[in-house]
């Protein structure tokens, strides 16, 4: 199976850059390490075999109360080999940062923005990490399960 074949091209590049493979309903999940994350998304954009070139999404997940509290999920798409994967990485509660992807996809720019404003997400190296649809002064992060409904008072 095609899917079976980069999973292991990155396995074969580094054994400890996988963390867990999840297959669910066709759909391939690679989680890997928050210090792997840009390791691995340059791989499978460089690799000949794997040349997952297109970033069609970015979903944050809040688990909230269990930890890690977040979820990070790239979806991405690999237009020469008909091939879709969603690279999922897992982030604490207390330390909701992770690399930014906008040097390995550009089109991660907005989509990082939109997790660090609704959700509180914090993205390193990003070229302009601010508010994209709340207005500056806003408090809090709305799309948090722990957000009022009525909003901070």
């Amino acid at each position: 199976m095609e899917k079976d074949s980069f999973i292991r091209k990155l396995r074969e590049w580094d054994a400890a850059a996988v963390v867990e493979v999840l297959d669910f309903r066709g759909e391939t999940t690679i989680v890997v390490a928050r210090e792997n994350l840009q390791r691995v998304a340059e791989f499978l954009v460089n690799d000949p075999g794997t040349r997952f070139a297109f970033l069609s999404d970015i979903t944050a997940v809040d688990k909230f109360p269990i930890e890690p509290r977040f979820e990070l999920n790239y979806h991405l798409l690999s237009l020469e080999r008909r091939a879709r994967l969603r690279l999922k990485v897992r982030l604490a509660g207390d330390d909701p940062v992770a690399p930014s992807m906008v040097p390995v996809w550009p089109a991660a720019n907005w989509h990082e923005r939109e997790a660090f404003d609704l959700m509180g997400i914090r993205f390193e190296g990003h070229p302009d990490l601010r508010r994209i649809l709340m207005p500056d002064d806003w408090e809090g992060y709305p799309l948090r399960k722990d957000y009022p409904v009525e909003g901070y008072r």
